[in-house]
This record gives structure tokens, sequence and C-alpha cells, in this order.
């Protein structure tokens, strides 16, 4: 199994010989709750800046905080260049509604509109009016630049069921996870892959993140357009072989599933992920069918069923024990 520690040793800069400065430390009590697997993981000791990770921040924020910030800051934007432009005698021609007018003067031209009522008048006007229209090119470009990157970012609907069951499958116990193409369209040449990440200990005592590849009867599905489930064979050579539900949960494990393939609608590669932990697999259960045909003989898929599981008409848990 490799193995992974929870504390790298790798050093900074150790191919150009220079030494990055290590990353501020987050304020005293400033931390950050992650969920994995179900269990919450609270990160500290990192750095805390916003702007240091902008990108990131704004492709993961919902529409509602993204669109309120954008918002935000062009009014801040305006506001500051209005203040900018009191600090001139007159410099805007016609502004005759005081610090309003230059507010409304600011957002023509930081958008580029300019009506043609309002118009700087001195050098200072134009200094100033110069310098908000480079920026708001720039702040425009921006906007635009982060709004088609959430839209255009290839994603894959891809429904997991909720629960991973443990039942036998051509004799053998086997680990399951199902999943289905919530889309109306095609992903060619899906693949899956299947980890188990889990703590170990080393002979020397040191705590670390283990993590190992889970073989699967098939990783590969050619047009996957409906549901598939993925099989784990409990056998020699599987890591968790011999664990009852109760052994199972007492490991820590989380299961990490992975698919990639193919969308033929938008051209590109799609990858969707889920992680179960210990807790969510079910032994002695199997998944309810979720496609079936009518008198027509036209195929039916139930999406609302992805994760409706019910008991096995065998118990797993002696197998599996006693395998």
């Amino acid at each position: 199994m490799a193995h992974r520690a929870l504390r790298g040793d790798l050093k900074d800069g150790s191919l150009t010989g220079r030494k990055k400065p290590p990353p501020r430390l987050l304020r005293a009590g400033h931390t950050r709750v992650r969920k994995v697997g179900g269990r919450r993981i609270i990160a500290e000791g990192l750095e805390g800046n916003l702007w240091k990770d902008i990108y990131y921040n704004a492709m993961t924020a919902s529409w509602a905080v993204f669109v309120a910030s954008l918002a935000a800051i062009f009014l801040m934007l305006n506001v500051a260049f209005a203040l900018v432009y009191s600090l001139g005698d007159h410099p805007i021609a016609n502004a005759n509604q005081g610090f309003a007018s230059l507010f409304f003067f600011s957002v023509e031209t930081a958008s580029t509109v300019g009506y043609g009522d309002m118009h700087p008048q001195t050098l200072y006007g134009r200094l100033v009016a110069t310098t908000e229209s480079f920026t708001g090119v720039m702040l425009l470009a921006t906007m635009t630049g982060l709004v088609f990157s959430r839209i255009s970012r290839p994603r894959a609907r891809i429904l997991f069921a909720r629960n991973p069951v443990v039942e036998t499958h051509n004799g053998v116990p086997t680990l399951m996870f199902r999943l289905a193409n919530a889309r109306s369209n095609f992903i060619t040449e899906a693949t899956a892959k299947v980890w188990a990440i889990g703590p170990s200990v080393s002979q020397e005592g040191r705590r670390l993140i283990g993590f190992e590849p889970l073989r699967l009867i098939r990783s590969e599905n050619p047009t996957l357009a409906l549901s598939w489930v993925l099989f784990h064979p409990l056998d020699d050579e599987s890591p968790i072989r011999g664990m009852d539900a109760k052994a199972l949960a007492a490991s820590e494990t989380n299961f990490v599933v992975s698919v990639a393939g193919f969308d033929e609608t938008s051209g590109q590669t799609v990858h969707s992920r889920s992680v179960f932990a210990a807790e969510d697999v079910r032994f002695g259960h199997e998944y309810e069918d979720i496609i079936w045909s009518d008198s027509d003989g036209v195929r039916h898929i139930d999406y609302a069923k992805i994760s409706a599981i019910r008991p096995a008409r065998r118990n797993v848990r002696s197998i599996v024990s006693s395998a």
C-alpha cells in the first residue's frame, strides 16, 4: 500500500536553490472546516488571505455570492472615483447634483457608456477619467472572464447512490457502488476508479494516511447513458476482506469513487467524484431496480430511486467474516 504522510517533508525551493518564505499563519482561533467522507476536519495554520486564491474562491462561490460580490466591487469602485472627482475644482461639466452626479459620471466612464451630457472639463478631471477608464476596462474584462469560466466549466451530472452495499455477486461477496448519468446524453469511454483511504501506522510508529486502489470487475464503460454499478469483489486481493460492518466502521476507511469520460455534447472531458465513509456501507443489502420496460417495450429509469436499497436475500455479514 502506498502511504502519504500527514506532514510533508519536502523543502520549498529545493530545485531552484531559493527558499520560499513560509506561508502566513491564520490568526489565532481562525480555522476552516472541511467535510471529507462525512467527517469534519478542522484545518489550521494556513494562510487566510482571500485575494491569494481569488480564482478558486470565484469558481466555488454560489451564484448569489458571486454576483453580489461583483456588484459590491463595482459600486465601491465608482464611489471611490466619485470621491476622487470631488477633490477637484469642478472637474466635470454639468455635474449639477453634487456627489450624485459625480457617482453616475463615474459609472458611465467605468462602463464606457458615455452619454455625453457630462464630460471632464479640467486637466485634473481628464487625468482621473483616463485612470478610471483603464481601471474600468480591466474590471469588466476580469468580470467577463470569471463569468465565462463559471458558465463554460465542463461538469458531469453524475448521481451517486447514497450508500454502497455489500451483497453476493457471482458467488463472491462484493462491494457495490451505483451511479447514473442524469443528462440525456452519452459519456463515451467512461472510466471509474475506487480508492480506499484510511489511517495506518508504520513499523516506526508513524501515523500515516494510506490509500490503495480497489480492483473493479469492470472499470470502463463505452457509453455511459443511464446507470452503472461498480463491483469490487471482496476476495483475497481486497484490502477490506474479512471485515464486517463493525470492523469496517472502526477502521475509519473512506471510499473515493472517481468517474471520468468524454462528454459528447460539450466535446470535453468531464469528471465527477464522490466520497463515502465506512459507516455508509450497508451490509446484507442490494439496490432496487431503477430501470424497467413498460408493456410497449419503452424503457424507463427512475432517478429518484438511485439510492433505494432493500435487504438482500442472503446475509452477507457471515459471508464476509468467513471469506
